[in-house]
């Protein structure tokens, strides 16, 4: 495993287990797979609604709780800071857990100030060991930066082959906050596992796209998250620390963004009317 180092040295593993669109009657055997599988970063959220089967899965498993990094998501309607901390209250009782590693809040709409006044109580009373934003883009993660105390420590952003964020990626770099990557694979839009660039480097170096497009994302210092319920799968996502990707071969793979999202546009008013309606129960 390799790891990152967050803005307040906080160390990260760059490679975790994500559990969005996991059901909760199948997230506990998924998480404890990968687990067994030597995943030791896991990412959920409120919103997902499987924190408690997380939870069963780190208990049952017996790994000591400082060898793992927990990362959870604070939901839209949760806005506001009273409703903020019940919120991650109730995420600790859902986890069955004392404190999280990582504490995020999941989209950029809201009382996101009022959020983050919050969050950043949370992280300096010890429930959080980080804390840090998910779908910024780098308006908002500015603003958020200049009018608080606390830096993000991590912006979990949409991130892939077709939407390989660069600009958001240098700002991010420029004032100390890790990005991190969901939808790596970009859940095979746009035919990414039958990518002809994709599959010359897989092929080259014996391995799937998926573990190229991995190593890609490594290599940029990203860190990823990606989710599967296949054993083998887990495996071979893991498996992408014994090769490295050239210069030439990560130039070609610069060469595939499109420079657009393959889900949705956070800044779009029908994406964020959308979204803001999501309530859970």
């Amino acid at each position: 495993m390799e790891y990152v180092t967050l803005n307040n040295d906080v160390i990260m593993p760059i490679l975790g287990f994500g559990v969005y669109q996991i059901p909760p009657d199948k997230t506990e055997a998924a998480v404890t797979n990968a687990l067994n599988a030597g995943y030791r970063s896991l990412d959920t959220a409120a919103a997902y609604q499987n924190e408690e089967a997380v939870g069963r899965a780190v208990h049952k498993s017996g790994i000591p709780r400082n060898e793992l990094f927990i990362t959870t998501k604070l939901w839209i309607q949760d806005n506001g800071e009273a409703t903020t901390m019940q919120a991650f209250e109730t995420s600790l009782r859902n986890l069955g857990m004392e404190y999280v590693d990582l504490y995020l809040i999941h989209q950029p709409f809201g009382d996101v100030y009022g959020e983050w006044r919050t969050m950043e109580q949370i992280f300096n009373d010890g429930g959080a060991r980080a804390i840090g934003v998910s779908n910024f883009g780098s308006d908002r993660l500015l603003d958020l930066i200049l009018h608080n105390n606390v830096t993000p420590a991590v912006n979990q952003i949409e991130t892939n082959p077709f939407y390989q964020r660069a600009v958001e990626n240098e700002l991010m770099h420029t004032h100390g906050v890790q990005h991190e990557s969901w939808a790596p694979f970009a859940e095979g839009k746009n035919n990414l596992f039958e990518n002809p660039t994709l599959d010359t480097i897989s092929s080259e170096h014996g391995k799937s796209v998926a573990q190229v497009v991995l190593r890609w994302l490594i290599q940029r210092e990203i860190v990823v998250i990606p989710k599967t319920v296949q054993v083998d799968r887990m495996a071979a996502n893991m498996d992408v620390f014994d090769f490295e990707l050239s210069p030439q071969e990560m130039a070609a793979i610069a060469d595939l963004d499109t420079g657009k999202t393959q889900f949705f546009n956070h800044s779009d008013p029908e994406a964020v009317s959308q979204l803001s309606g999501v309530k859970m129960e």
